[in-house]
């Protein structure tokens, strides 16, 4: 038998365990529910229960309630008896109240480690979709790109960009450019340079930059063998939904790139949780989206398993939903057409349990309880069952800022991204030719202005001398006149013809 997860049990209709077998976590899963409904703690146990199994975890702290899986359950918390009272219900013999091993991070910095990328690494692909580009300025994006990389410039971060694409907005280097590339037209280099200040302001300017986060780092295991609860603080970065969603698909598509082929180990390398999961979906473009499909489908084999949470199901496009194998239901309201379309949706997509009605259940379950399907030993899914969620044995709420800093100071990548770098890079680069080329242009206007002197002289001699005439010259001067006026007369004469015999 498989090592597992123990999710919960002793729902009404039935008292069997319901776990998570973590060889087929990697299949992926979907914790949805209406808000206040419980994902959190669910969200919460699984990672406990992960983490206690060895495996590492990654989840985004949207509400800051996440963060007191550092801290132990406290039997003094207002909810203790409770919490006891569904461990005696469920028969969970072995709860205890314990803390995670967890490592804080922040994309700002401020309630965690910092979690930077370079622009490089981001890509054109993402980076358009952070700054909501149309198809003609993901274009220019991806020319620019090109050209730095023909061109060894480093693209760390966002002054870099910025300074990429005043240079391609100079006349002669657009117009090689577009020679070279295809056609950079300086409204779209314009609107492309406008979206980048927009992005500037949302603070994505902290995020780009060194030293880069090491994926390895994401992955460690504490010397007794338990995962480290990865906690990426997003009560500020929801804020800024296009960043949190693209960070996110960022760190899969790294994933994806550089773990190797692993199959179906007998538990993933990494948990990964993408909470807020319908914001990584609104109004992804058709490409993008064929993107995400394909990480999704293929990551499994890299030893990844995706948790998607959201509210409804049916914010996650079919194509995602059918590679979700493990599923964990809570409380879905209906109070309007379109949502009792979407609790018949999320029941048909269940193996049906001949003891209750699913599609009615869903709308009469309790805080803390679900249905749970999840996948077994042939992969196939199994029956729905409704089940009473486990507590927690971390804490139930926040952890306080002494807590945190205690945790952050006691990390095991202390000092490693605390500190940014700013290297030689596009920016330095370009501003360094840019003095050069200047410099060569001062050069050549004082040589040309030196040149035009020079001539000047010359020609003012010439000029002098040209006006000093000799006596033959003044002589043959008259008689060319004289000469001249004889001619025009002689000419004048004979064109009027017929007057003169």
């Amino acid at each position: 038998m498989s090592e597992s997860i123990f999710i919960g049990g002793g729902g009404p209709e039935q008292n069997e365990a319901q776990v998570l077998r973590l060889d087929r976590a990697n299949r992926h899963g979907l914790v949805a529910g209406a808000t206040g409904t419980g994902k959190t703690v669910t969200l919460q146990i699984l990672a406990e229960g992960f983490s206690n199994n060895g495996v590492p975890v990654f989840c985004a702290d949207v509400k800051g309630d996440l963060s007191g899986i550092s801290q132990s359950g406290d039997p003094a918390h207002k909810l203790h008896d409770k919490l006891i009272s569904r461990a005696e219900k469920i028969a969970f013999d072995d709860y205890d109240y314990a803390a995670s091993p967890t490592v804080f991070w922040d994309v700002f910095g401020e309630q965690g480690h910092p979690v930077r990328t370079t622009i490089s690494e981001m890509g054109p692909l993402l980076l358009a979709r952070l700054m909501d580009l149309s198809e003609a300025q993901e274009g220019v994006l991806t020319i620019a790109f090109e050209y730095a990389d023909d061109n060894d410039l480093l693209l760390l971060d966002l002054k870099d960009l910025r300074k990429l694409l005043t240079h391609m907005g100079d006349k002669e280097v657009r117009n090689e450019v577009s020679r070279t590339y295809g056609n950079v037209a300086s409204a779209s280099l314009g609107a492309v340079q406008r979206r980048l200040l927009v992005l500037e302001r949302e603070g994505a300017e902290e995020f780009f930059g060194e030293p880069a986060l090491r994926l390895q780092d994401l992955m460690r295991t504490t010397r007794d063998g338990r995962g480290i609860v990865n906690v990426l603080d997003s009560t500020r970065l929801i804020n800024s939904p296009r960043l949190y969603s693209t960070f996110l698909l960022w760190l899969l598509s790294e994933l994806f790139e550089e773990l190797p082929e692993v199959g179906d180990p007998d538990k993933p390398k990494l948990v990964f949780f993408f909470d807020e999961a319908h914001l990584l979906f609104n109004d992804a473009p058709r490409a993008l989206l064929e993107k995400i499909e394909q990480v999704v489908r293929l990551i499994r084999s890299k030893g990844v398993g995706v948790f998607f949470v959201t509210q409804n199901p049916r914010d996650l496009p079919d194509s995602v939903l059918a590679q979700l194998g493990n599923r964990i239901q809570h409380a879905l309201r209906a109070y309007t057409p379109a949502e009792r379309k979407g609790v018949r949706a999320a029941a048909e997509s269940f193996r049906e349990n001949d003891a209750f009605d699913t599609e009615e259940v869903i709308t009469q379950l309790g805080t803390g309880e679900a249905l749970v399907s999840t996948l077994d030993d042939e992969s196939a899914p199994g029956i729905v069952q409704r089940t009473l969620i486990r507590p927690p044995s971390s804490r139930l709420g926040p952890a306080t800022d002494p807590e945190r800093r205690a945790t952050i100071s006691d990390s095991p990548v202390l000092g490693q991204y605390d500190e940014a770098l700013d290297r030689e890079s596009a920016y330095e680069l370009l501003l360094e030719r840019e003095e050069e080329a200047a410099e060569a242009a001062e050069r050549l206007a004082k040589e040309e202005e030196r040149a035009k002197a020079e001539a000047a002289k010359v020609k003012k001699r010439k000029s002098s001398r040209s006006r000093r005439q000799t006596p033959t010259e003044a002589a043959t001067k008259s008689f060319l006149r004289t000469a001249g006026r004889e001619l025009g007369r002689y000419v004048i004469r004979g064109i009027l013809g017929g007057r003169r015999r």
